[in-house]
């Protein structure tokens, strides 16, 4: 196994993120908040010492994790909400920092663009 030089962002939705889904054109049935939380988006983020490192990463990027969350239940931007600022973020997803990582498979990691 192999150590990594990364952390990991786990982007966990909120309650005001499942009341947007169930306002889209096609929501899916009976979807709970604890299902949505349970295969959730992870980044792999940089290591960091001071957690102002961390919030000054995340606020670089929230826009992009943002859309890519909207965009994976509806890809029509009329549909997202017009305000998509960083506190609308915090208070639609709870971000979970973990800042070990480790590789438990012994192969190259395969990468493509999202």
């Amino acid at each position: 196994m192999l150590l990594i030089d990364r952390a990991v962002a786990i982007i966990k939705p909120k309650q005001p993120f499942l009341d947007w889904i169930n306002r889209t054109p096609d929501p899916p049935a009976e979807l709970t908040l604890e299902e949505l939380r349970t295969d959730c988006t992870v980044l792999l983020i940089p290591e960091y010492d001071d957690p102002a490192e961390l919030q000054s990463f995340l606020t670089g990027i929230y826009e992009e994790i943002f859309a890519m969350e909207l965009d994976s239940w509806d890809r029509d931007e009329a549909h997202w909400p017009s305000h998509q600022d960083y506190a609308t973020f915090l208070d639609w997803f709870d971000v979970e920092i973990h800042s070990e990582v480790i590789d438990a498979l012994d192969r190259e990691i395969n990468a493509e663009a999202y």
